[in-house]
Formats: structure tokens, C-alpha cells, sequence
């Protein structure tokens, strides 16, 4: 090869990759990284059974279905799956859409895709959404703290991150009402997570109604992380296509929600998800995703076209986080979230209160400010709480809080 063709590339691709370097440099660690880091050289506590309660992985009975569907259809793994799904899975998830959210409508072909679980689906969807050479429309919002995802694929995608503080002074609810005009106008997607991580806030139809009317206001997309849709204390959450269809925009138009079976069906390595909505989206999404080629496994696909389909399982976790939430505040004191098995502890020093829980108490946790982010003046609306999640049933529920109380 001509020499000055290979200086020419090398070139090329360096100027091309500098800026992607210097994005992916404004990322921080990881969250559980981070815990790695400040757990090292700690001991658990040798005298009590250790309870990891720092990582929302649900530890539920695999639902019956999973090895049957799986074996049956093992020779799949020879094949190579679509990156938009298969047929019968987009199916699968589409009509449980309609049943969950009440939608008159949803087009499988056009406005649903299998996702490997959100995080893909959300980090990839601002990548497909942003424009990073626009010299408007730069802000992507996100509630803070958040799953850090969100914060990623804003600042790797070319936007740049705004900070919607989430305290009990809100309620926990991320702020839409103190915005300016000019923000509004400069944004580009708003990300919304109900039911929360890590607050376990639910958005209710008001806030939905109100981002969506400011969304064709201003002309920015609503992207919905509805992850824990299915594990709720009360009332079962509403979903931003069933709010936005409500209103009259049956078309879902700048909506997109994202949605997975690794809680609904406690099915974490199954890495399998969905995106739905604004099929001018989905399009634009599917594109991205045909170059970059995560197909879910066709194997997996038909487990989690029968997990969209059953219920059974889903009441039957259901009814454990209930209890588990029951049993936990029991022991510890304080409100209930409405929804997702977080719960979110003030605590005085967030960091100094885990490696205490870590020692002492045999008990794994995430501090708070690992989830947020520091604002323009300094603060980090997760400092001073910790998340633990509840995802081993009641009877470990209980012995956490008992253990948790002993800090205090």
C-alpha cells in the first residue's frame, strides 16, 4: 500500500477519534467501580451471612417457563438473529404493550424493537437522536441522581448534560416548572425514569401531560425508562405512550420508552428489552443499531417473547417487593417508596455509613452520590443517602433493615 495513503488514514482516523476521546475522558468511573474502590481492603463482618444489597440484580426463582422454551428452541443458537428482533418477539412485546398500557394501537414493524435490555436502549438512542454538530439544542436532561446511563450517553453522544435535582424538597420529582424558555429551546431529549431509580418517585399523568405538551412546545424528544413499571407499592404506575395517546397524539410523536425483563421477570442475563413509540425514532434508532449489531440470541428471543407474555410470574415477584418493602420499613422506620425495590436512606455520610455496613455488618450498599452528578455550583443531589435494594426476598429484607438500624 502507498505510504502516503496509510499517513493520510492515520491521520484521518486520529482527528476523527481525538473528540471521542476527550468525551469519553469526561466520564467519571463507573458507580460499582467506584464501590470496588472504596470496599478494597475492607473484611465483611465473618460472623454474619454477607447480603449484597449494592446492585439492583434480582435474585427471584427463575420463572417455569425459561428452561422448557429454552430447550426448545437450542438449535436457534446456529443462526443468526435481526438486529430489530424477530417477527414473533416484536409481536409478543407490542401486544403487551396494548394490554398494559390500555394503547388502542402499536405497529410491531414500525414502532417496536428488541433492545438488550434498557441500557443499550437508552445509551444508544441518544447516540441515534443527538445531532452533536447542531450549534442548538445541546441540553440533554436527566433527573439527578439517575441510572448513570443517562449521563453517558449524553456527554459520549455530543449533548451536554443538564441537571434536573431530584430532593425530598420535590417530592423527588425531577423539576420541569423552574426551566427558562430559553433551556426549553436548547433541548434536545429529556430523559424520565418512573418508576425511579434511585428514589422509587412515580411520575403520575399531570407530569407527563405537562413534559409532552412542553415536548411539541419546543420540539425535543421525551425518552421514558420505564424499567420498573411492573414493581410498584400501590397504585400501578402510567406509562408515557398511554398519557401521550390520552392527549390525542395516537402516533407517539417524539416519544420513545424503553423497557426490560431484567426486572419484570427477573431474568437480568437474558440482556433483553424493549424500545417503543415515534416510529420516525425507531427508525432512526433501528439504522444505528444495524451498524452496531446487538442482536438478541433467536434462543432468547422466544424466552422473552413467553416472559412479555405471562403474568403469572410477574404478580408473583410482584407480591414479594410488596412484602419485602412491608418488612423492611417495618424494622427501619420511614416512607415507602411508590415504586421500584430501592430504597433510598438518608444517612449522614454516605461513604463512611457503606464501608461501616461493609465491616460491621456484612452488608453491601451504594452510596448515593455514586448515582448523582455535581451541578454547576458544586452539589450532588445523591450525597447523604445510600441505595440498597431489596431483591432477596422478605426474609432478607427484614435482616437488612434489623442491620441497617444498628448503624443509625
Amino acid at each position: 500500500m502507498d505510504t502516503r495513503f496509510r499517513e493520510y488514514d492515520e491521520y484521518t482516523e486520529y482527528n476523527m477519534n481525538k473528540h471521542e476521546q476527550y468525551r469519553l475522558n469526561q466520564l467519571g468511573e463507573y458507580p460499582f467501580a467506584r464501590l470496588r474502590k472504596l470496599l478494597d481492603g475492607l473484611t465483611p463482618n465473618p460472623e454474619l451471612e454477607f447480603i449484597d444489597a449494592g446492585a439492583g440484580e434480582p435474585r427471584l426463582p427463575l420463572p417455569s417457563f425459561v428452561q422448557p422454551t429454552l430447550d426448545a428452541h437450542i438449535s436457534g443458537f446456529s443462526k443468526y438473529p435481526t438486529t430489530t428482533g424477530n417477527d414473533f418477539l416484536r409481536q409478543s412485546i407490542a401486544a403487551w404493550l396494548k394490554r398494559r398500557f390500555s394503547l388502542k394501537s402499536i405497529d410491531a414493524g414500525t414502532q417496536v424493537l428488541s433492545a438488550n435490555g434498557t441500557r443499550e436502549a437508552l445509551f444508544a438512542a441518544a447516540h441515534a437522536l443527538i445531532n452533536p454538530n447542531a450549534k442548538s439544542k445541546p441540553w440533554v436532561m436527566m433527573p439527578n441522581p439517575m441510572y448513570q446511563i443517562y449521563l453517558g450517553a449524553a456527554i459520549t453522544a455530543g449533548g451536554k448534560p443538564y441537571l434536573q435535582p431530584c430532593t425530598a424538597d420535590t417530592g423527588f420529582a425531577p423539576d420541569i416548572d423552574g426551566i427558562s424558555h430559553d433551556v426549553w429551546r436548547d433541548t434536545a431529549l429529556v430523559y424520565v425514569c418512573s418508576p425511579s431509580n434511585p428514589t422509587g418517585w412515580v411520575a403520575d399523568g399531570a407530569y407527563y401531560t405537562k413534559l409532552l405538551e412542553l415536548a411539541e412546545k419546543f420540539d425535543f424528544y421525551v425518552l421514558a425508562d420505564e424499567c420498573y413499571s411492573e414493581i410498584y407499592y400501590a397504585d400501578k404506575p402510567i406509562g408515557l405512550l398511554e398519557v401521550a395517546q390520552n392527549m390525542g397524539n395516537t402516533d407517539y410523536k417524539r416519544c420513545l420508552v424503553m423497557n426490560s425483563l431484567s426486572k419484570r421477570s427477573a431474568l437480568p442475563g437474558l440482556r433483553s428489552g424493549l424500545i417503543a413509540g415515534d416510529a420516525s425514532l425507531i427508525q432512526n434508532f433501528s439504522k444505528l443499531r444495524s451498524y452496531t449489531g446487538p442482536a438478541t440470541p433467536l434462543p432468547l428471543q422466544h424466552v422473552a417473547a413467553a416472559a412479555w407474555v405471562d403474568e403469572v410470574h410477574v404478580q408473583q415477584h410482584l407480591n414479594i417487593y410488596r412484602n419485602s418493602l412491608d418488612a423492611f420499613f417495618k424494622v427501619y422506620g420511614g416512607e415507602i417508596p411508590e415504586g421500584s425495590f430501592f430504597v433510598w436512606l438518608p444517612v449522614e455520610d454516605e461513604q463512611a455509613f457503606v464501608r461501616r455496613a461493609y465491616q460491621e455488618q456484612a452488608v453491601k450498599l451504594l452510596p448515593g452520590s455514586y448515582l448523582g452528578a455535581e451541578d454547576e455550583n458544586g452539589m450532588n443531589a445523591g450525597s447523604h443517602y445510600v441505595r440498597a435494594a431489596l431483591v432477596d426476598g422478605v426474609e432478607k429484607a427484614a435482616e437488612l433493615a434489623t442491620r441497617l438500624q444498628k448503624l443509625k
